[in-house]
């Protein structure tokens, strides 16, 4: 009797540890850039990206097919209660080669119809912003440096 008793548990201990073993996990790969939920910084002049806050603007949504926006895309931002329209002039994940890596996740606030709500950028823009010249032209204007 004990010895039946005594092969019930090891066949429990069996199946356990058998279950722990079929187990896997996720190697997907990581996400490039900027998605939903990302923390940004708002590097441009505007009274609304001046104020301190009292959690940091974040990404709602990314309007692009992927989901992930670069440099140059325009994403929805919630910040200080409010939904603004901005555009991507950095982020933190390397991308192509001879392109800057930045910081932080930089963006510049815009209105519905492309022009920039601030005046000023206060942060260098990559260059090759400038082959995209017919959508970001008021926002190359008010950059003060480029790198």
């Amino acid at each position: 009797m004990a010895l039946s008793q005594l092969s019930r548990s090891f066949t429990g201990l069996l199946v356990q540890t058998s279950s722990t073993c079929l187990r896997t996990f996720s190697v997907s790969a990581v996400t490039a850039a900027i998605q939903k939920m990302t923390r940004v910084r708002v590097v441009d002049n505007s009274p609304l990206g001046n104020t301190l806050h009292h959690c940091p603007p974040r990404v709602i949504h990314v309007y692009k097919k992927t989901g992930c926006g670069k440099v140059g895309d325009t994403v929805l931002i919630a910040i200080k209660g409010q939904k603004k329209k901005a555009l991507i002039v950095g982020h933190k994940m390397p991308g192509k080669r001879m392109t800057p890596r930045f910081d932080s996740n930089n963006v510049v606030l815009i209105e519905e119809n492309g022009n920039p709500t601030g005046t000023r950028i206060k942060v260098p823009v990559p260059t090759f912003l400038r082959r995209w010249e017919r959508t970001n032209s008021k926002v190359l204007a008010i950059a003060h440096s480029f790198v």
